[in-house]
C-alpha cells in the first residue's frame, strides 16, 4: 500500500521564503491582515484532511469504480467517497477561498491550491467531484446575473451542490465551432436545451444534492462557427424561488465511459433532452464564460499532475531505500546485507530526482500562477491587475502543459524504481501512471496549449509578454551577476533567455511564411519556456538556501534543495538544447510525408 506525507514545509518555503505572499497580500485590502501562522495552520489541517479522509479511499475507489442504474440513470460513487465528501462539506473546505458575501472564508487563492495539491496527490479521482465547482462558480460570479448568483452561488459554495462544464460532444472536442447541442428560447424566458455531451467529469453522482452544468449550445438564429456559441444553466434539479429544489430536469446521464484512470470519477454522458436552462451572459457570447472556466480547470489539470508526481516520487524514494538489489558499482554500501538498496544506483537517484525537481519546480510555478491570480482580481492598483491578468494567461498553458508532460514522464520513472511491483496493483504505481494519462489530454490537449501559448501568447503580440518574464529573469541575473556561488543557476537562464528570443523570432518569420511552421514547433516550443520558467524558479529557490545557509542555517531542507536544484540544470535544463534543434527542423519533414502516412 503507498503512503503520502503533506508537503508542507516545501509549501512553506515557496510561499514564504521565495516569493513572500504575505508581502503581497498587504496590498489588498481584504487580505491585508492574512499572515504566516494562519496560512500554515489551516494547511496543515488540510493535510489531515487529504492524509486521512480521502487518500485511503484512493486504490479502493480505482477498483470499485462508478456505477450507473440504466433505468434511473443514478450514479453511486464508490464505497466511502459520499460519506467523505459529507465530511469536506462539514468541515467548510469548499468555501475556503470562495467570497464571503456568498458565505466563502475569503482566504487567499494560494492556500486553495496548496490543498488541491495536497487533495490530488490524497486521490485525484474523488478530488475532481468538488474541483470541477470551482470553475463553475467562477464562470457564474463573473458573468452571472445577480439574481443567477443569488440562487446559486452560496449552494456551491457551501459544497451543497456541485458544478461541471459541459462542452465535448461526440462528434466535437476543442473545436466548439463544431457543436449541434440547441437552445429554444421559451416565453418565459428561460430556454429548452436538446443535445448530447460527453467526457463530462463529475457529470453526474450521488454526493451532492444538486448538479449545476453549465452547458454550451446554440441559438436557433445563431451564426456558424464559435461565434454562435452561448451557456447556460442546467440544473440537475430545478430550483424553485424559496431556494429549494422542485422537479427532476430533464438532464440526466446516459453512459459512464470506461476508462484507463480515473475510474472512480463518473465521466458522463450527458443527454439533455429539451432541459430547462437559463441563459449566462450574453447570447452567442458564452466562450467568454467558458473561457473562465477553461482556464481555471487548465490550471487545476496541471496540479492534478502535481499531486501526482508528489506522491509518486515519496513512494518511490521510501521503496528505493528499503529494496535490496545487487551491489554498488563502487563497491558495497550496506555490507551487512546481502545486496545494496537500490537507492546507491546512479539511474536510480536519476529517476527519483527528475520527479523531485518537477515537483519542486511544478509547486513554484502553481504557487505562483494563484498569486498572480489574485492579483489579478484584487489588487486595488489597475496597472498591477492587468500586468498579472497578462503574466498569467502567458503561464496557463505551461502550467497545463509542461506540469502533465512532467507528471507523466515522473510517474512512469517512479513506477520503473519498482521493477516488477510497480506493475502490480497493490503498490498503488501503476495507478498513479494510468491517472496521470488523462491530465495530458483534457481541458485542451498539450497540443492546443502549445498552439495557444506560441500563437495566441506569444507571437499575436510580437513576444511582449515574454518578454515581461525575461525581464523578471534579468532582474535575478543582475542581482546576482557578480555572486560566484549562485553562477551555476543563474547563467543558464542568462543563456536561454537570450536563445529564445532569437528562436521565438525566427519561429515567427517561418510561420508568417507558412503557418504549418508554427504547428510543427509549437510542441518542442512550449518545453523550452518551459524550462526557462522552471529555472527562474529553480534559481530562485537556490538564491534563498544559499543566503540561509550563509548566515548559519543548518537545516538540511537548504542543502538539498541546492542539490535538486543543480540536478535540474545538470540533466533536465539542457533538454532545451535538442528542443530548439528539432522545432528548427521544421514543417516540410513533417508535413511532404504523403507517401509515408499512405
Amino acid at each position: 500500500m503507498p503512503s503520502y506525507t503533506p508537503p508542507l514545509r516545501d509549501m512553506q518555503f515557496v510561499m514564504h521564503e521565495v516569493f513572500k505572499v504575505t508581502d503581497d497580500f498587504k496590498a489588498m485590502p481584504h487580505h491585508a491582515d492574512i499572515d504566516v501562522d494562519t496560512i500554515n495552520a489551516v494547511l496543515e489541517e488540510a493535510g489531515k484532511f487529504a492524509t486521512d479522509v480521502i487518500f485511503p479511499l484512493n486504490i479502493s475507489g480505482d477498483s470499485e469504480g462508478c456505477t450507473l442504474d440504466p433505468v434511473t440513470h443514478a450514479v453511486t460513487t464508490p464505497k466511502g467517497f459520499k460519506e467523505a465528501y459529507a465530511q469536506y462539506v462539514a468541515g467548510g473546505w469548499p468555501a475556503l477561498s470562495s467570497d464571503p458575501e456568498f458565505g466563502g472564508q475569503g482566504l487567499p487563492l494560494v492556500v486553495n491550491q496548496c490543498f488541491y495539491e495536497m487533495m490530488n496527490s490524497a486521490n485525484q479521482a474523488w478530488t475532481m467531484y468538488p474541483g470541477l465547482t470551482h470553475g463553475a462558480y467562477a464562470a457564474l460570479h463573473t458573468h452571472g446575473t445577480d439574481e443567477q448568483k443569488q440562487t446559486y452561488l452560496a449552494k456551491m459554495v457551501s459544497g451543497e451542490w456541485t458544478g461541471t462544464m459541459c462542452l465535448t460532444e461526440p462528434h466535437c472536442g476543442t473545436d466548439l465551432g463544431l457543436m449541434r447541442s440547441k437552445a429554444e428560447p421559451q416565453a418565459d424566458g428561460t430556454y429548452r436545451i436538446t443535445g448530447e455531451k460527453i467526457f463530462i467529469s463529475a457529470g453526474e453522482h450521488d454526493m451532492a444534492d444538486n448538479i449545476i452544468h453549465l452547458v454550451l449550445a446554440r441559438l436557433p438564429d445563431a451564426p456558424p462557427g464559435i461565434k454562435g456559441v452561448s451557456l447556460f444553466i442546467v440544473p440537475k434539479f430545478l430550483v424553485n424561488k424559496d431556494g429549494s429544489l422542485g422537479a427532476r430536469n430533464t438532464v440526466y446521464c446516459g453512459g459512464l465511459e470506461h476508462k484507463m484512470g480515473i475510474k472512480a470519477n463518473a465521466t458522463a454522458q450527458i443527454v439533455l433532452d429539451g432541459a430547462v436552462g437559463t441563459m449566462v451572459g450574453q447570447p452567442n457570447k458564452g466562450m467568454q464564460g467558458m473561457f473562465v472556466m477553461m482556464n481555471a480547470a487548465r490550471l487545476g489539470v496541471g496540479n492534478q499532475s502535481l499531486g501526482l508526481t508528489e506522491v509518486a516520487y515519496q513512494n518511490a524514494l521510501a521503496y528505493a531505500k528499503e529494496r535490496i538489489q545487487m551491489r554498488s558499482l563502487s563497491g558495497p554500501k550496506a555490507k551487512d546485507k546481502p545486496a545494496d538498496p537500490i537507492i546507491v544506483h546512479p539511474d536510480v537517484r536519476k529517476m527519483l530526482l527528475t520527479a523531485k525537481a518537477y515537483a519542486e519546480g511544478g509547486r513554484a510555478l502553481a504557487i505562483f500562477c494563484s498569486v498572480l491570480l489574485e492579483k489579478s482580481h484584487f489588487h486595488p492598483d489597475e496597472k498591477v491587475r492587468k500586468d498579472s491578468e497578462e503574466m498569467l494567461s502567458l503561464l496557463t498553458p505551461i502550467v497545463k502543459a509542461f506540469l502533465t508532460d512532467n507528471g507523466w514522464q515522473a510517474t512512469m520513472m517512479c513506477q520503473q524504481v519498482y521493477g516488477g511491483h510497480g506493475f502490480i496493483k497493490e503498490w498503488g504505481m501503476e495507478q498513479f501512471v494510468r491517472d496521470a494519462r488523462i491530465n495530458m489530454i483534457y481541458e485542451g490537449t498539450n497540443t492546443v496549449q502549445s498552439l495557444d501559448l506560441l500563437g495566441r501568447k506569444i507571437l499575436s503580440n510580437n513576444g511582449a509578454t515574454l518578454k515581461k518574464f525575461g525581464k523578471l529573469v534579468g532582474r535575478l541575473v543582475e542581482e546576482e551577476g557578480v555572486n560566484e556561488k549562485m553562477a551555476e543557476f543563474v547563467t543558464p537562464i542568462a543563456v536561454l533567455g537570450e536563445q529564445i528570443t532569437k528562436f521565438t523570432t525566427e519561429i515567427g518569420f517561418k510561420g508568417f511564411q507558412n503557418p504549418d511552421e508554427v504547428g510543427a514547433a509549437a510542441v518542442d516550443y512550449l518545453r523550452v519556456a518551459g524550462h526557462l520558467v522552471f529555472g527562474y524558479f529553480f534559481a530562485r529557490m537556490a538564491q534563498v538556501a544559499l543566503r540561509e545557509i550563509a548566515a548559519g542555517n543548518t537545516d538540511p531542507f537548504y542543502a538539498a534543495k541546492l542539490q535538486t536544484a543543480r540536478f535540474y540544470f545538470a540533466k533536465l535544463f539542457p533538454e532545451t538544447a535538442t528542443l530548439m534543434r528539432t522545432a528548427r527542423a521544421g514543417a516540410k519533414v513533417l508535413m511532404d510525408t504523403e507517401l509515408a502516412l499512405a
